[in-house]
């Protein structure tokens, strides 16, 4: 439902913690994925490279793409993305790690479903 005063723009919040459990594969996919990219120039290879090799939180994001996560929704158009990602500490049983703390934030949010395994 659109108004003349509703914009078509969304701003879509996602935050995902995921467990790497195992190093070298995540470093290794995005390594393969670096070396199939003819479009990174020589010295930007070189420092992505060792980036990703020393660092498993850039090779997770040399990996994702927000394009995917909307890539197959019908009438949307990715217009803008950033991510990052960091290592962090997590505790699952911690009430600081509560996915349905922001449910009640926003009357124009959509409520989304939290994936856990």
């Amino acid at each position: 439902m659109s108004t003349p005063e509703t914009s078509r723009f969304v701003r879509l919040h996602v935050e995902l913690v995921v467990e790497v459990d195992d190093e070298n594969v995540l470093t290794k996919a995005a390594l393969g994925r670096m070396a199939e990219d003819a479009e990174i120039p020589g010295d930007e290879r070189a420092h992505a490279e060792s980036t990703v090799t020393h660092n498993t939180a850039e090779a997770l994001a040399y990996l994702v793409d927000p394009f995917d996560l909307v890539a197959d929704v019908p009438g949307v158009e990715l217009a803008q993305a950033s991510w990052s990602s960091e290592h962090i500490d997590y505790d699952p049983d911690s009430p600081d790690w509560d996915l349905d703390e922001d449910d009640d934030a926003s009357d124009d949010a959509s409520d989304g479903q939290a994936v856990t395994g």
